[in-house]
């Protein structure tokens, strides 16, 4: 029954969305993004439930079989990833009931809402299936929505930051798929099982190393690793709130998805090991932490300032990938789920932000908090969350990649993660300092004359999606059981593989 789940996750956003566009009406295609949302989360869930024992659920489409046709082959990481992008999918569909409308032109709404689903399916058809090309397929279909949703925020510099991002993102894949065009050269075959059982024969020939190389530099450059990271801070911060909540939680975190099964499933790790990949991986990790972190705390503007934070936040998920340990792996996968709680919350308060005052800029915010202690309360603690304080799910993650670090005496890479924290301190003091501790000043935002009735009050939907990811921040913090075993079967199931 589960393999037919499985295709589930695909079919339904596509044929929803083009549905969804059809329809001028807000409701009507909120309605079906939040149905189709939680549909995908609660069958993430169910598939997820069934493979975590280290089962796999391989569905053939067509009828056909591997390696001629395309698999979807479902292990304990791909269906930890699917829940992550489903589970923030339905987060970000209750908090558009009330976004979409105040920053999305109404003759725009229902093509939105179909861009937002087809990039869902993007995302889950990335991390569900098992054939190479095929991936490269998903990739495409996440891309091409995510610049129609970037571009179709009211800010000019929307269009700048979509257009750059096109760029960057065609770059990215076009080096992506002249690897897999070499290595289907070198070994006859797309599918990952099946090229990965026959690497031996085919190893020694030089196509193959250089599709390594190809597609390495595509998916850094899609997962936004240091020094390839330039299309990130515009994107999601002049992009419509709700935009930059879903993709700053779920498309790098499918990038690194991507990266795993690189380098764990397609080709041996002794093969990379001899070319100093970790070594490589390792240094981009620790200058990506601290530069990503500084570029932070210089900021003056929250949406940027996050989105140079998630750039330090990649840095920690590749330096426990570098270390090639079961407890760095694991850190790796468990900051996956972890970050994307983490930001996708400042994100929804910094959404927030933008409905009621029309603006994330510091200066122009001074004081604001006074007026939304719940709101700030909930950012407060997720910068907390960031920041790696005990108690939160930043601090879980950080644990155990110091843990990992001090086993292999890795001691730049720990103090690359204090220095990390210190500026992360930093620049979430920025926001507090900037909300609480200048109230006499008076509140004057763009636009908006200060005590207008157009500041205006959060919706309920806008609160619900915060709550619930600030909760999510605290229970996973505290009660670490369900994502740590999840995230440990995945980096055993990847270090036997």
């Amino acid at each position: 029954m589960n393999e037919q789940l499985t295709i589930l996750l695909v079919v339904i956003p596509l044929i929803c969305a083009p549905i969804t566009a059809i329809f001028k009406q807000h409701t009507i295609a909120w309605a079906m993004t939040l149905v189709v949302s939680i549909a995908c989360f609660v069958l993430s869930g169910i598939i997820l439930a069934d493979v975590i024992d280290g089962k796999h659920v391989i569905y053939e489409l067509g009828g056909w079989r591997p390696p001629w046709g395309i698999e979807y082959k479902i292990d304990s990481l791909n269906a930890f990833v699917s829940l992550i992008v489903s589970g923030i999918a339905v987060l970000t569909s209750i908090f558009t009931f009330r976004s979409v409308p105040s920053e999305i032109n109404s003759g725009q709404v229902g093509l939105f809402y179909a861009a937002f689903q087809l990039c869902l399916l993007g995302l889950l058809g990335i991390a569900l299936t098992g054939d190479i090309f095929n991936l490269f397929v998903f990739l495409e279909i996440s891309s091409l929505s995510s610049y129609a949703l970037i571009s179709m925020g009211k800010k000019r510099q929307a269009l700048t930051a979509s257009f750059a991002y096109l760029i960057l993102g065609t770059i990215g894949a076009t080096f992506f798929l002249i690897g897999v065009g070499f290595l289907y050269a070198a070994s006859g075959s797309l599918n990952i099982a099946d090229i990965a059982n026959r690497f031996g024969t085919f190893e020694d020939m030089q196509l193959v190393v250089t599709a390594f190389i190809f597609i390495l530099l595509g998916v850094a450059l899609k997962a936004a690793i240091f020094p390839l990271h330039s299309w990130l801070p515009n994107a999601y911060g002049f992009a419509p709130s709700c935009v930059s909540i879903f993709l700053s939680a779920t498309a790098t975190k499918v990038s690194i998805y991507v990266l795993l099964r690189v380098l764990y499933d397609l080709y041996p790790v002794d093969y990379w090991k001899e070319i100093l990949i970790p070594q490589l991986l390792l240094v981009l990790g620790c200058v990506g932490v601290i530069y990503g972190s500084v570029r932070a705390w210089q900021q003056l503007e929250i949406k940027r300032l996050l989105a140079f934070s998630s750039v330090a936040q990649i840095g920690y998920i590749i330096i426990g990938i570098a270390l090639l340990s079961e407890t760095g792996l694991t850190a790796s996968v468990l900051h996956l789920f972890n970050h994307a709680l983490i930001k996708a919350t400042l994100f929804i308060g910094a959404g927030i932000l933008v409905y009621r005052a029309n603006s994330t800029t510091l200066s122009e915010l001074r004081g604001f908090g006074a007026s939304m202690p719940w709101t700030f309360a909930a950012m407060v603690f997720a910068g907390l969350s960031l920041i790696g304080v005990p108690g939160t799910v930043g601090f879980v993650t950080k644990w155990y990649l110091l843990e990992a670090a001090v086993e292999q005496s890795k001691w730049i890479v720990v103090g690359a993660i204090v220095i990390g924290s210190v500026f992360a301190i930093a620049y979430v003091w920025k926001i507090v300092e900037a909300l609480y501790f200048n109230s006499k000043r008076k509140v004057h935002v763009q636009n908006v004359i200060s005590g207008d009735v157009n500041v205006v009050k959060a919706s309920k939907s806008m609160g619900l999606a915060l709550g619930l990811g600030a909760f999510s921040c605290l229970y996973f913090g505290l009660f670490t059981d369900i994502p740590f075993n999840a995230a440990n079967a995945v980096a055993k199931a990847l270090l036997g593989s």
